[in-house]
Order: structure tokens, then C-alpha cells, then sequence
């Protein structure tokens, strides 16, 4: 097996040179906002947007190289969380607050990310391989909890899916109205989808069933009844 080769002088100072930039790119994102310019970028980098594009080949990769920075940031709060050994329901508060209090602590840098104005954002296709990376490991655990009690785990991906996806959703809407704490979002939460798991595992404290809900009146007519 031959060595690997080693990246030369050149090879490192440049690479070096372009996680510098992306670091003044997350700067200058904190500083003015999602709709940050590249001459904001190249501004706060104290170099001109030519010398920038020497080392990306356009915005949309300089955006990628800030969303797998972002990713990170995220990732360095969620993953701790999920590696812990405790109770399910523990863990799906963890990752909950893991993942708000990434977005409160990096709010400009999330947007950045997922909801650039009037960009077809590609910072967001990291989103997606995190939102994929947690999903997995929520699956793993739910699968896990499944066969332990001896019920069929192949809902398990799909459930862990769709808990990522609610709960990007609810954060999104946290982090724009900010009407309630991060710990009671984080509670709200943890209690809707530990209802679900608690049900479908047969745990004693789910909640009991209640008389049907119908939210929308009969066809007909003005009223809800």
C-alpha cells in the first residue's frame, strides 16, 4: 500500500487561506444579516471580491462552504445528545434543545443557510445531509426501543423523518416569533412526540385516548359541533 500523499506548501497555505474566508463569510453573515453581500464577504476578509473568487468558483460555492461550517455548529450541539445513555424520552429532549439552542445562538446563520432570500439557497442541501444524519441515528435508537419490546421496527425511519422535519419546522417558527421560552417550546415538544413513541411502545404513561375532535364543521353548515 503506497503512502498517502501528503498536500504541498502551496496545497495547505490555500486551504488554509479559504477556511479563513469562510470564517470572516460567517462573520460578515452575523454582522448583516442572510442578505449579506460578497462585498460585505470580501469586506470583512479585507480583501476584494476578485481575490475571493480565486478561491471559490461562485457564491453558490462559497454558500456551501459556509453551510458545512453551519452544519457543524449544529452538529457539535445534537450529537452529544444522542450519544448519551438514558431514557428515550430523554434523549428526544436533548436533541430538541440541542438543536433550538443552535439556531438561538446562530440565528443570522441559520437563515443564511435554509432561507437566503431570493436564492435557491445550496447551503441547504448540508441542512439536508444533517437533517439525514439525525434522522439516522433517531431511527437506530427508535428501531432499537422497537425490538426490545418486541414490536416491528419498520416504522422506524419513517417516524424519525418525520420528528426532524416537525421539529426544524416548530424552530423556524420559534426563532421568528419568539413568544414562549426555548424551554417551554423544548417541553411542548418533547411532550407531543413522547406521546406518540410512549403509544406505540405500550408505555404506561401515554396518554389516555379522548373522545374525537372535529375541528372543521360538518359539511353544510356554519357551526362546529
Amino acid at each position: 500500500m503506497e503512502p498517502p500523499v501528503k498536500p504541498t506548501d502551496r496545497q495547505a497555505r490555500r486551504a488554509q487561506r479559504r477556511a479563513e474566508m469562510v470564517q470572516a463569510a460567517m462573520d460578515a453573515v452575523r454582522r448583516h444579516g442572510p442578505g449579506v453581500s460578497v462585498a460585505d464577504i470580501a469586506a470583512e476578509a479585507g480583501i476584494t471580491k476578485p481575490v475571493l473568487y480565486r478561491h471559490f468558483d461562485d457564491r453558490a460555492d462559497l454558500h456551501r462552504a459556509v453551510g458545512h461550517e453551519a452544519a457543524a455548529l449544529l452538529m457539535a450541539r445534537i450529537a452529544p445528545e444522542l450519544m448519551k445513555n438514558r431514557e428515550p424520552k430523554e434523549h428526544i429532549r436533548g436533541v430538541i434543545d440541542g438543536f433550538l439552542s443552535g439556531v438561538e445562538d446562530e440565528p443570522q446563520l441559520w437563515r443564511f443557510v435554509v432561507h437566503n432570500p431570493g436564492e435557491h439557497t445550496p447551503g441547504a442541501e448540508v441542512v439536508d445531509d444533517v437533517r439525514q444524519t439525525i434522522a439516522s441515528l433517531l431511527s437506530s435508537l427508535i428501531g432499537v426501543r422497537l425490538r426490545e419490546a418486541d414490536l416491528d421496527p419498520g416504522g422506524a425511519e419513517a417516524w424519525a423523518i418525520g420528528l426532524v422535519g416537525m421539529v426544524q419546522s416548530a424552530g423556524d417558527w420559534w426563532l421568528e416569533r419568539q413568544t414562549m421560552s426555548r424551554e417551554a417550546v423544548t417541553d411542548y415538544l418533547t411532550t407531543l412526540i413522547w406521546g406518540g413513541v410512549a403509544g406505540v411502545l405500550g408505555d404506561g404513561t401515554a396518554a389516555e385516548p379522548h373522545p374525537p375532535l372535529r375541528l372543521l364543521p360538518p359539511t353544510g353548515t356554519g357551526e362546529p359541533t
